[in-house]
């Protein structure tokens, strides 16, 4: 495998931390060959399942160790199961992903798939973003899949496609699913396989535990005979398919029809925009399909773009040479826009869009410009302005943050809370405008994380709102639920619940009007239900898209130019004329561990630390709720326990604490916070909203940060015996939230005619 340059002296300090850091048995190991274009037979042996020793076992990869925290990932992710990878050397398995993982994986759903269509022909579909080995991890995934007899589309000569293109696809070619390479706006060292069903949405846990109890079988299998067989097609293998995806010009024309029908149906305001829109292309990713979608929709003139070459290392965005205590170490911040940090004089500022120099780019550029940054496989949005530097007061006002470009203007920098807001609120104007408002009720799906401005201004609008846990395949299958009653009885009203128990009615024959979460990514619903090419009908796509959020965003900051308001202004208008009250959003992240340690046996020991963190956390706040929940506790009773735990807080007006699905929501008459461990990682996040900033933050400071131990008033009131059984009894309340209503007809593979 040829080995990558480093593009810049930060990179070089990380390929010599991973250089330096890798034993040399590792460096050497020639397991897979992927650069041999023919068919060949990896083996995998029993000592492959065993721990690495010199003199007894020279072989042993520890796979098993491996597949222990593989498959206790897979019953609790919320985006595809990732972590870091050995960006050097991809065969290291003591990293959580490998390239022999990646073909564990693989075979494993290839036999999960072959079982349940026997005789059928199965298509699948394989993409990937720009992350280190993707074009590796994507070769093995289709030789593999091609091995097994499934057809593999795979992109115009294997190129990038965003995660929303590949989930697009998926339920509207009827295809089984697909593989998307991927670690959204994650650290570069990380990455991930999100496996997408045929719905097009990522896999719940029910669905990664069938191909997880196939590799266990698999080493079972090694074990006893001492090897298994995997056999990798040829490169060339007919069953790999590049040109089906170039007939479809990837995609991109079905997709435009979609966009069309729903909200780019009148892109005139856009042709006519004075200042052309920024748009920051993190990695590259977006450029490729962005720019074709734009082009075809004939507004691409609209639009500078930046960073649109395809970098791993995502351009030094979010890198830096020192970590937040001011230790000289590589330190990756990740590329989500919205992470604050703390300088060590304690001032808040965005790493990452620090590291962006806008001082210097954006310096051309004039007043009311709109930027817009999206991440590496372009489903997530940040939005932000030029304005001038006399707004701060009003901006402080609103809670809008922003940073200074020079003396006379600042750039704005909106949380997806805010953003969104806006965008949903332009989204309904835009319909009555058309006549369409009235023509379905209404309703928005979000995560109990995301503002509660959305609630309010949702209420003021009469839609209905359905609340469900972190993760954008919780809020597809709400979708799923809601077309299964649509397509069982058309005339009846839709009911659903939602994560907090509650039934909502959704009318007859409703329309989504958006869905999102806090952390940067939406999707809107259509107008006509969206039909596949064999007829199954959706309400909205599964994945949320940066494109379909840029198309909504440029439409409104051009209604805003004519009317010569700023994004900021709009922001207050719909917070006067929906009379809501929960301005203000805050977000606490609490890491453990530094992700970017190269020393893999320093960065386990670190997480497992971190995790012991976490779930001490969790559990403090989690075991209050399932206890009332169990009728084990009252309010009164939790309510003494957090006032002897945190004597600075307030928690008299607290009206309720709830498990939703994956964290401990706490909800009082003026705000809400919600206490959420990280599915996939040693972190833990704490989110509130309400109508006073300093309070909000202030609770999700202390409460994200608290460490967790158990207080004399906790002990009394939860046994040790309910304590650590919380978690479990907590899982079971959230599979059955899941498995309520849900739409559980087996797919019908169709015959093929896309070739």
């Amino acid at each position: 495998m040829t080995k990558r340059e480093a593009s810049c002296e930060l990179e070089k300090e990380l390929f010599k931390n991973v250089f330096t850091k890798t034993p040399d048995y590792i460096k050497n190991l020639d397991l897979l060959n992927f650069d041999n274009p023919n068919e060949f037979t990896f083996k995998l042996k029993r000592e492959h399942l065993h721990e690495y020793n010199p003199e007894t076992n020279p072989e042993g990869l520890n796979l098993l160790e491996w597949f222990a925290n593989y498959s206790k990932e897979a019953k609790v992710s919320t985006a595809g199961i990732r972590g870091p990878q050995n960006i050097l050397y991809p065969q290291d398995t003591r990293f959580p992903i490998n390239l022999v993982g990646i073909v564990l994986a693989t075979i494993a759903k290839a036999l999960v798939a072959r079982e349940k269509y026997q005789g059928k022909e199965i298509l699948k579909l394989v993409g990937s973003e720009v992350r280190y080995n993707s074009d590796l991890y994507l070769d093995a995934i289709a030789r593999i899949q091609a091995a097994q007899g499934i057809k593999t589309l795979t992109p115009q000569a294997r190129k990038t496609i965003p995660i929303w293109l590949a989930s697009f696809l998926a339920f509207k070619l009827d295809l089984l699913g697909g593989e998307y390479i991927t670690s959204s706006h994650g650290i570069s060292v990380k990455t991930a396989t999100k496996d997408l069903n045929s719905q097009g949405s990522q896999y719940l846990p029910e669905e990664s535990l069938e191909f997880v109890a196939k590799i266990q079988e698999i080493f079972d299998i090694a074990e006893r005979d001492g090897y298994y067989d995997i056999k990798v097609a040829a490169k060339d293998n007919p069953l790999i398919d590049e040109e089906i995806m170039t007939k479809l010009n990837d995609g991109i024309d079905l997709y435009v029809e979609y966009l069309q029908s729903g909200v780019a149906q009148n892109l005139d305001n856009v042709k006519n925009l004075t200042n052309n829109i920024y748009v920051e292309c993190v990695g590259g990713c977006a450029y490729r399909t962005l720019s074709r979608v734009l082009e075809k929709l004939g507004v691409s003139h609209k639009y500078i773009w930046n960073n649109i070459e395809e970098d791993p290392f995502f351009h030094s965005i979010g890198k830096y040479d020192a970590d937040p205590k001011g230790n000289k170490v590589f330190y990756d911040y990740s590329v989500d826009a919205t992470v604050i940090a703390k300088r060590l004089n304690g001032e808040k500022f965005f790493p990452v869009i620090e590291s962006l120099n806008y001082k210097e780019k954006l310096k051309s550029l004039p007043l009311g410009t709109v930027v817009l940054i999206t991440d590496p496989d372009h489903d997530r949005l940040t939005v932000c302005q030029i304005e001038a530097s006399g707004n701060t007061l009003e901006l402080d006002n609103l809670g809008v943050s922003y940073i200074e470009l020079d003396e006379n203007r600042i750039l704005t920098v909106y949380s997806a809370n805010q953003a969104f807001l806006m965008l949903m609120d332009y989204r309904v104007k835009q319909l009555k405008a058309q006549g369409k408002f009235k023509n379905h009720p209404r309703f928005m799906i979000k995560t109990t994380a995301s503002a509660l401005s959305w609630d309010e201004w949702a209420k003021f609008n009469g839609i209905k709102v359905v609340n469900v846990p972190v993760g954008f395949k919780e809020i597809a299958n709400i979708m799923k639920k809601v077309e299964l009653q649509i397509r069982t009885n058309s005339e009846k009203e839709v009911v659903v619940e939602d994560v907090f128990g509650e039934e909502i009615n959704l009318g007859i024959q409703p329309r989504l009007i958006f869905a999102g979460e806090e952390s940067g990514g939406m999707i809107m619903g259509s107008e006509d239900l969206i039909k596949s090419l064999t007829g199954r009908e959706a309400i909205a796509m599964r994945e949320k898209s940066a494109t379909e959020a840029i198309i909504v965003a440029s439409s409104l900051a051009a209604k805003l130019e004519e009317e010569n308001k700023t994004l900021s202004e709009y922001l207050d208008e719909i917070f006067e004329q929906s009379n809501i009250i929960a301005k203000f959003d805050t977000r606490e992240d609490i890491a453990y561990y530094n992700e970017s340690e190269p020393d893999i046996d320093k960065l386990k020991k670190a997480k497992v630390e971190g995790e012991k963190q976490r779930t001490k956390n969790d559990l403090f706040y989690l075991s209050l709720a399932i206890a009332i929940r169990e009728g084990k506790a009252d309010l009164e009773q939790v309510k003494n326990v957090l006032k002897d735990t945190f004597k600075d807080l307030v928690f008299d007006n607290l009206k309720a604490v709830k498990f939703v699905g994956d964290g401990t929501y706490l909800q009082f008459s003026d705000k809400y916070v919600e206490i959420r461990p990280s599915g996939t990682d040693a972190k833990t996040k704490a989110y509130a909203g309400g109508e006073d900033l300093a309070s909000i933050s202030e609770f999700a400071k202390t409460l994200g940060n608290y460490s967790g131990d158990r207080t004399d008033l906790h002990k009394a009131l939860i046994t040790n015996e309910f304590y650590e059984n919380s978690k479990e009894t907590a899982l079971n309340y959230y599979l059955k939230f899941v498995d309520k209503g849900a739409d559980t007809s087996k797919f019908e593979i169709p015959e093929y005619n896309l070739g």
